[in-house]
């Protein structure tokens, strides 16, 4: 009973829903668990009755029947980049309209408290199951990732058809942000952003880590355009993917005296502190260097020149990954999948 005006008012009920809608109740308690068949307009209807009245799902008694904890765990290597703080966020959203809470836990990328030991240790009593953003810098194997429990990776690493994953086409988003700068007469390419020294070999079979991937999409739209890669200007960044390495290895590019017209970042930040050493020299953009990035984070569009990115998908990826994690919650037994996205071009004004 609620409190209102001095008055005792009814709590509304999944019955009174039902009612109202003209359905039973049933049909209701389908609508609010996503599942069961009903026409959409029925569907529709009965969302409508919800939202209108104010009725609030019992999230604990209807866990506890159903032996479920109601919590997910997003486990990630860090909440500074602001992907990962947005992923997170969007996660959150996703879980909240399908009556979950999230557990946000960070591990520590490459240690022996890392990825793999968040796996082994994971406590299946306070959540129902991960939703793992894998790190750059962890090495994942087979039996790492066939565990017991619900699990859902996101992000460009392999996960050798053993756990869901859910990831947009690094490889054919960087062909593509290469193609852009192509089409807009770019001639000469600088790249930011790479782990290590240009290996076209290695990189030509790559089939994971998000430079590798991205490089690898990068080099192989280069060679359909006939345009040459000057391995002068490609900016190794190793695993730092921070604005203030994206300025010195920017600088470092301007500073060899190679001439180039276009720059990929291999994420917003590495873009962001590029575009400062550009602004610092003296380079137009994009009227002498036309520049893009990667993830559509939220500040590149609030530049004093905004950045051109590509679309990093993150609201497919959280609602994907919470869909998915919440299938493998209800039904056991399901085969591995690997469900992936494309990217698009958000044009802003460091392009022409």
């Amino acid at each position: 009973m609620n409190e209102q005006g001095g008055q005792r008012t009814r709590r509304i009920t999944l019955r009174d829903v039902a009612s109202r809608a003209g359905v039973s109740l049933k049909t209701a308690s389908n609508v609010v668990n996503g599942s069961g068949r009903m026409s959409a307009a029925t569907r529709k209807r009965v969302q409508e009755v919800i939202d209108q009245s104010g009725y609030k799902v019992n999230a604990a008694a209807r866990n506890l029947n159903r032996n479920k904890t109601g919590f997910i765990t997003l486990a990630v290597p860090s909440l500074t980049p602001p992907y990962l703080s947005e992923l997170a966020n969007r996660v959150i959203d996703s879980a909240r309209l399908k009556g979950y809470a999230v557990y946000v836990s960070t591990y520590a990328e490459g240690s022996a408290k890392g990825a793999r030991d968040l796996l082994r240790s994971f406590n299946n009593t306070i959540s129902d199951g991960i939703i793992l953003s894998m790190s750059e810098l962890e090495d994942f194997t087979t039996s790492d990732l066939d565990v017991s429990y619900p699990l859902v990776c996101v992000g460009a690493r392999d996960t050798r058809g053993v756990a869901d994953h859910v990831m947009v086409d690094d490889r054919a988003s960087a062909a593509m942000a290469a193609d852009y700068l192509f089409a807009r007469q770019v001639r000469s390419l600088a790249v930011v952003g790479l782990h290590q020294r240009l290996d076209e070999g290695r990189l030509g079979s790559a089939r994971e880590g998000n430079a590798e991937l991205r490089m690898r999409g990068i080099l192989e739209a280069s060679r359909r355009r006939g345009v040459e890669i000057d391995r002068r200007l490609m900016g190794v960044t190793g695993y730092d993917w921070s604005l203030g390495r994206g300025y010195l290895t920017m600088q470092s590019i301007i500073d060899s005296g190679v001439g180039f017209d276009g720059v990929v970042a291999l994420n917003d930040q590495l873009a962001i502190g590029a575009l400062s050493a550009l602004t610092a020299n003296d380079i137009d953009v994009p009227g002498q260097v036309q520049l893009i990035g990667f993830d559509n984070i939220e500040e590149s569009a609030y530049l004093q020149t905004p950045l051109t990115t590509m679309d990093s998908r993150l609201e497919w990826i959280s609602r994907t990954s919470v869909n998915r994690i919440l299938s493998r919650i209800g039904q056991a037994g399901q085969e591995a999948r690997t469900l992936v996205s494309e990217s698009r071009v958000i044009a802003r004004n460091t392009t022409r």
